[in-house]
């Protein structure tokens, strides 16, 4: 038995509970010392989903909060900031506040929800009824704020009335967090009461922040940079912290030291090329960074079981809306080429405009180029001028999701051309190689094609397996299977026709060096070894058609090789064709 080691902190956001259930930590606190350097009146930072920002607006909470636990700092970088400790350290009241939760079908149940956030802002605070420094009358607008009946006009000013109060108890102005922003606004754009919403937020943030005399200073975390004239108006105090910031780039998101130390702790350093690759690549500022969400969950499954393969922890936290919309408006040729370019780990220029409203995000390519920036579906790898960036893809996990995506649109226009479809089977059903590989080109030529310069050979195989598999898949009176081996690629398919009468056996290989030939004879010899034969005989399967299929780029070469069998009292015999 090793020594006892910290557990990996996946899903804790409450900074509090990492450093007293001693969870593995990395040190995020230099945020603190830099914003009481450089910070401003209201700081937004914007990053994507799953890059710490909730558990660095924890982190303030607990820093600046009086009545707090100080010595959770204790050994932490800001610790060594004396003068900084003794002058900020728990000296302030503390609003904090996510709007993360904001999300419902209509603007009342929306509503609802965010008179629930400025009551429990209000119910931390209870204090306040036994306040010696508060007036009755204080106390009767603060009372207002735990009821539930609360109208919209006491909603945008409670944030502001809370700051009043507070200040006029500690003798001190407060410091206001805001997470997430933006959760609310997304929300009712996917709903159809934004207009609503828009004006509510505006408001609040107007009264909160801009009209605001008892604030120290505030910080807004979210995932968009919403445009000022539509949310933040005559708001001269903001300083917006985006990706493309070299300030405080290196706070969110684990960097490759911080990265190349936890593996390091939990003596699983093997795996450092293979977490880099899936999940390393977000540039922020000057910082490359990874994603903090996919590091801790693969580490938190390799320091139990060291031969698992690194999977994609990102899609099943969030839609993924971007990339499917962005694939489905993809119809143009440059587009699909400009696919193509990021999805083999190259580059493509594209103008970036940081500020948006929901509305527009789809309006144009141009605004969906830049929503996947933002979003962290796409990252930087260079400024061309003050608009225009070098986009790529950051790595294997989001490379994933864009495949993932692209499939599901080419499977959902497979099904909706029924008659190339049945072309298709048909020719496959009775040996017409050379109509199955025209009819297969011809799918290629039309979907997103997946060639790889940064993957292994097995990987585009896969592509190339998976396109045939989409169609296949859509024929319903076939029974399809594909066998999977473990790390390098799919084996055959297997496809049992109406009846079980006859059997197809295809094998995909991918012609590296163009030679379709070549790749197709091996498809074949690999088909030949696998003796799938016998098991189908034995399910009284008459006739097997064996196909070795080649590709490469948007070209491929079908091989066919057809066995009969006839029934004998003793056993089968193959026939000669």
């Amino acid at each position: 038995m090793g020594k006892e080691r910290k557990r990996l902190p996946v899903g804790i956001e409450n900074f509090e509970q990492m450093i007293h259930d001693n969870y593995y930590y990395v040190d995020k606190t230099g945020l603190i010392s830099e914003l009481i350097r450089n910070g401003g009146m209201v700081n937004l930072f914007t990053r994507p989903r799953r890059f710490g920002k909730t558990l660095n607006m924890s982190m303030l909470e607990h820093f600046f909060s009086i009545e707090r636990d100080k010595s959770i700092f204790d050994g932490l970088k800001i610790s060594k900031d004396a003068k900084q400790c003794e002058e900020y350290m728990g000296k302030y009241p503390v609003i904090s506040v996510s709007l993360k939760g904001i999300n419902a079908a209509t603007y009342e149940g929306a509503f609802d929800f965010a008179v629930q956030i400025m009551k429990r802002a209000a119910r931390n605070v209870q204090f306040l009824l036994e306040s010696n420094s508060l007036s009755d009358y204080d106390k009767l607008e603060y009372k207002e704020l735990l009821n539930s009946n609360m109208s919209e006009s006491v909603f945008c000013g409670g944030l502001k009335i809370l700051s009043e109060l507070l200040e006029k108890h500690y003798g001190t102005k407060v410091i206001l967090l805001m997470d997430e922003y933006d959760v609310p606004l997304a929300k009712a754009f996917e709903n159809g009461y934004y207009d609503r919403m828009i004006f509510l937020i505006r408001n609040l943030l107007e009264q909160t922040l801009k009209t605001n005399n008892s604030l120290k200073f505030a910080v807004m975390t979210g995932c968009m940079r919403i445009s000022k004239e539509s949310i933040f108006t005559g708001l001269n105090n903001l300083k917006v912290l985006s990706i493309t910031d070299e300030r405080y780039d290196e706070y969110f998101g684990f960097t490759d030291t911080e990265v190349r130390e936890m593996l390091k702790y939990y003596e699983t350093e093997d795996h450092y090329e293979e977490i880099k690759s899936w999940y390393d690549g977000y540039q922020f500022g000057n910082v490359e960074v990874y994603c903090p969400w996919d590091v801790l969950n693969h580490c938190d499954r390799i320091k139990d079981h060291a031969n698992v393969s690194p999977e994609n922890y990102w899609i099943n936290t969030s839609s993924n809306d971007a990339v499917r919309k962005f694939v489905q408006m993809s119809d143009n040729l440059t587009t699909k080429r400009e696919i193509e370019k990021l999805l083999a780990g190259e580059e493509i220029t594209k103008e970036i405009h940081q500020e948006m409203i929901y509305p527009e995000m789809y309006q144009s390519l141009e605004n969906v180029w830049s929503l996947l920036f933002m979003t962290g579906y796409l990252t930087q790898r260079g400024r061309v001028d003050i608009k225009r960036y070098k986009l790529a893809i950051p790595n294997l996990e989001i490379r994933d999701i864009f495949q993932t995506q692209i499939m599901d649109c080419f499977k959902e226009s497979v099904t909706k051309d029924g008659d190339t479809l049945s072309r298709f089977c048909n020719a496959l059903k009775n040996g017409k190689e050379k109509n199955v590989e025209e009819i297969f080109e011809s799918y290629l030529k039309k979907t997103i094609s997946i060639r790889d310069t940064f993957v292994r050979k097995a990987r585009k195989e896969n592509f190339y397996h998976g396109i045939l598999l989409g169609i296949l898949g859509v024929k319903e009176e076939w029974y399809v299977s594909s066998n999977q081996e473990t790390g390098e690629g799919y084996s055959d398919i297997l496809i049992e026709t109406e009846n079980s009468e006859m059997a197809i056996l295809i094998e995909v290989k991918y012609a590296n060096d163009g030679n379709l030939y070549q790749a197709c004879e091996k498809a074949l010899r690999q088909v030949e070894e696998r003796k799938y034969d016998e098991e189908l005989r034995e399910n009284g399967v008459d006739k097997i058609l064996k196909y070795g299929i080649a590709c490469y780029m948007k070209r491929c070469k079908v091989k066919l090789r057809e066995e009969s069998y006839i029934r004998k009292r003793s056993g089968y015999k193959k026939a000669e064709l």
